[in-house]
């Protein structure tokens, strides 16, 4: 380093220009920088030894040290930094910043992803295709239009008209391993309470659902802790008429709805039940 700084020193005083100084010390362009700066520090200083450093010198994150890391890296990159300090015998944080300062290098996690093949990579991307598609008149993003101006576009591909509440409807379906209830739509208007619950739905759809789905076996009945399901004439109504159903004061607080066995009575219980199918309030 010194006997190059020496040589481009000689030939800015017998004046030669940087280039020419590149040109003639076989220099690739990369050190052209290396070149303005050693003119520029002889012009300053009169000399191009190194200005006196403040502090004291590194003895432990040399430039030894970080060519026997950098060899460990490139064996192995998932080699781990608090192992690499115990066997170089310098500390963890000499090891980061040999690492990261020096070497411009960090540390990354593996990710957890999905597996996806060939074949489920093929499907989203179908699907999705389709659900942008489906939904492209509602989502603005996906609906432009190329256009000198505003004015020129057509009004009906100008504006993407939405209201308020809009007309909603109320549908009631029952499922189970052997059948579904058909639907029962809710007359518009009518709110769902204790009665409207029990006349629109339970008699004359539930009331005879053991004969007709389940030929006179016995089921539980199960719906979730709403208002009209708990209430006490609801609940009344339901011990006369079911075999078995799931209580209010049964029913865990905060459950999801379908996955109650699973997530918490299942364990326990699921060899009770293998025998039979037997009511709820009588375990």
């Amino acid at each position: 380093m010194e006997v190059e700084r020496a040589g481009i020193i000689w030939l800015f005083e017998n004046g030669k220009a940087p280039g020419e100084i590149l040109k003639l010390l076989n220099m690739p362009r990369s050190r052209r920088k290396f070149v303005y700066r050693t003119i520029l520090r002889y012009k300053q200083t009169g000399g191009v030894k190194d200005n006196a450093r403040s502090g004291r010198p590194s003895s432990v994150t040399t430039p030894r040290l970080a060519k026997r890391v950098r060899e460990r890296i490139r064996r192995n990159p998932r080699r781990s930094m608090r192992k690499m300090a115990v066997d170089l015998q310098v500390s963890r944080h000499s090891i980061q910043n040999v690492v990261n300062t020096k070497m411009g290098m960090y540390s990354f996690k593996r990710k957890k992803v999905h597996h996806l093949t060939d074949q489920v990579k093929q499907k989203r991307m179908s699907r999705c295709k389709g659900l942008l598609e489906r939904h492209e008149v509602t989502n603005s993003q996906n609906d432009r239009i190329i256009s000198a101006t505003r004015a020129s576009i057509p009004e009906k591909y100008r504006y993407m008209s939405c209201i308020q509440k809009p007309h909603s409807v109320m549908v009631w379906a029952g499922v189970s391993a052997t059948g579904r209830t058909p639907l029962i739509f809710v007359p518009p208007g009518v709110k769902i309470n204790a009665t409207t619950y029990r006349e629109l739905i339970l008699e004359p759809v539930l009331q005879n659902l053991g004969q007709t789905m389940f030929n006179g076996e016995p089921f539980i009945f199960q719906q979730d802790g709403a208002p009209a399901h708990t209430a006490n004439s609801t609940q009344t109504w339901l011990q006369h008429n079911f075999p078995g159903f799931i209580q209010k004061t049964e029913w865990p607080p905060y459950s999801p709805d379908l996955n109650r066995w699973t997530l918490q009575f299942g364990p326990s219980w699921r060899p009770m039940l293998a025998p039979s199918l037997i009511p709820l309030s009588s375990v």
